[in-house]
């Protein structure tokens, strides 16, 4: 069931082994995630996990904890014990990078004993053999973005399908499952839930939407950056679509993206495992319109990963430098690092990507 959007199954793992480590791409990327390791070590530890779970535990795991080591200041988590070894959930979390949102918590959910979850991963990204195969090994399945359809029609088709599976995974496969609130990253700092999201959970749920919804066990999830993932590309976004230009992607765009997230510092990363929604908090919601059932069910979630943000220096010195005024605690050293940042990632630009960037980091503390 569900064969081209599903991941992998153990039967497959062996097969795709084999094709990642003989991709041409396959000595590249093992320079990059592995500096240390001669190529022949890395292809015989990737050649030699025969299910997903060595998979992730020899080679994944390894990655992202190299990559927290190398580019954090430290990567916590805090509500763990808010959710029932018993249940899988559908952690539905705002999205600040590409790849790491998700590949944070695959790690601290294995620290905690738990078992990773299964990620959705956009069709616009899931690009080449070596991609696919490195995606569906860790647990990654296709969802379809707007861009990736040819019409409203084929896209509604599509996210049934989307919805049918994480239904089938979290209630028959008992996976959990990562999504974003929204399609594709925030970019200005405000973590807001589409409405369509919701619509896209309930239409394989049957007529009770609240029985829909209470079956997949929504687990909100804030993940906060001291340093916000790739800054100054989403700051320039936001200024050319302010100045009234159209903007269209470059080639490769998404790639540099997903590269400069990885590799950039990104200070302290703190991950908050919100309360699960209850089926008594959706209730109330019963008898509203199919709209404005998705938009209480949306600022519920938003209610929740607000209140789950871990703030940090950068957010209180972007709020008081946007207000004109010291209202928030942080020390000099702080504030001039801060400001240092800023000012070289913005010198060749005009005044308004300065503020742009303030107030992305600025959002949390406005929330």
């Amino acid at each position: 069931m569900f064969d081209d959007i599903r991941p992998y199954v153990d039967a497959e793992i062996p097969a795709a082994m084999q094709r990642i480590v003989s991709d041409k791409y396959f000595p590249l990327v093992c320079s990059f995630l592995f500096p240390e390791m001669p190529l022949q070590t890395v292809a015989g530890l990737v050649g030699s996990c025969r299910t997903v779970e060595e998979f992730q535990t020899r080679v994944m795991y390894k990655v992202i904890y190299s990559i927290a080591e190398k580019t954090t200041s430290g990567l916590s988590v805090s509500g763990m014990e808010r959710l029932d070894p018993e249940k899988d959930y559908l952690f539905i979390s705002n999205h600040r990078d590409i790849m790491l949102d998700a590949a944070f918590l695959q790690v601290l959910l294995s620290e905690a004993g738990r078992r990773t979850s299964e990620i959705t991963f956009g069709a616009n990204l899931m690009q080449g053999q070596l991609v696919i195969d490195v995606g569906r090994c860790n647990k990654m399945f296709r969802i379809e973005r707007p861009s990736t359809v040819t019409s409203a029609r084929d896209f509604l088709k599509k996210s049934q399908y989307a919805s049918e599976y994480i239904r089938y995974a979290i209630t028959r496969k008992k996976e959990s499952v990562w999504i974003a609130q929204r399609n594709g990253r925030t970019k200005d700092g405000k973590d807001l839930t589409d409405q369509g999201i919701i619509k896209m959970f309930n239409l394989s749920g049957g007529e009770d939407r609240v029985q829909s919804l209470a079956e997949l066990n929504l687990a909100p999830l804030s993940i906060s950056y001291e340093w916000e993932p790739c800054d100054q590309l989403k700051a320039l976004e936001l200024y050319a679509r302010s100045s009234g230009q159209p903007y269209i992607k470059k080639p490769g765009e998404d790639l540099n993206s997903i590269l400069t997230g990885i590799t950039q510092p990104k200070g302290r990363v703190h991950l908050t495992v919100c309360e699960p929604i209850r089926r008594e908090e959706l209730e109330p919601f019963c008898e509203y319109s199919n709209p404005d059932f998705n938009k209480a069910v949306a600022d519920l979630v938003d209610s929740r990963i607000r209140a789950g943000y871990r703030l940090y220096p950068n957010n209180y010195i972007a709020a008081d430098l946007l207000a004109g005024k010291r209202a928030h605690s942080y020390t000099n050293a702080e504030k001039e690092a801060f400001e240092k940042h800023i000012g070289e990632i913005t010198e060749e630009y005009p005044e308004e990507l300065r503020d742009i960037l303030l107030r992305i980091y600025a959002s949390p503390v406005m929330a």
